[in-house]
């Protein structure tokens, strides 16, 4: 699996390979509480996020995660983040996830294309056979969105984690190679209709 961090561009967003160098970004729109309600953890200072980047990037050097800045690219702007994690590279599958955009981006099509992007990556440049994407049972917004990109709902896992200090059951779902084509067509179809 080709595993080298790398710069993703669409029409609206651009996802750039995480760094510590966006964190002061990252803090102008990163501190709404509501980006933080279904993450397994909260960010509301600049210590914070430096550990959130921090984080992804230990797990890249392990090589189970490649993450990024998601930027909005009319304006240049880091809008949140986004990244491969649990990457199985024997298995050939990763999961997408561990993603945030600030509120005043939602249903700004950045969000949508940033996963169209990095499905492409994982399916035709990374050598995925699998992606994987999970979110808490309770975040219906999250699953709605999840299906909405094509994604095969496979099932919960009870007590899967334990996030800011409860416990959590996680609902998992999947996009396989042999589903690729068809799910890159609807997306690439959505993105061009007018939101």
């Amino acid at each position: 699996m080709n595993l080298e961090p790398t710069v993703l561009e669409g029409a609206f967003a651009r996802l750039e390979p995480l760094s510590l160098g966006h964190v002061e970004a990252l803090c102008e729109v990163g501190f709404d509480p509501d980006i933080w309600t279904w993450m397994s953890s909260d960010v509301d200072s600049p210590e914070k996020m430096e550990g959130f980047v921090r984080q992804a990037l230990d797990a890249q050097e392990a090589g189970t995660a490649v993450p990024f800045a998601t930027i909005e690219r009319s304006t240049g702007r880091a809008v949140g983040s986004t990244r491969f994690g649990a990457i199985d590279v024997e298995h050939q599958r990763a999961e997408i996830g561990w993603t945030w955009i600030a509120p005043q981006w939602h249903r700004s099509g950045i969000n949508r294309e940033a996963k169209l992007l990095m499905l492409t990556h994982a399916f035709e440049t990374m050598g995925c056979l699998r992606v994987e994407l999970k979110t808490n049972a309770n975040n219906e917004r999250s699953r709605r969105a999840i299906l909405g990109i094509g994604a095969v709902e496979e099932g919960t896992l009870r007590r899967h984690m334990i996030s800011k200090g409860k416990r959590r059951d996680s609902v998992y779902f999947s996009i396989i190679v042999e589903e690729w084509p068809g799910v890159k067509e609807k997306l690439e179809e959505s993105l061009r209709r007018p939101r």
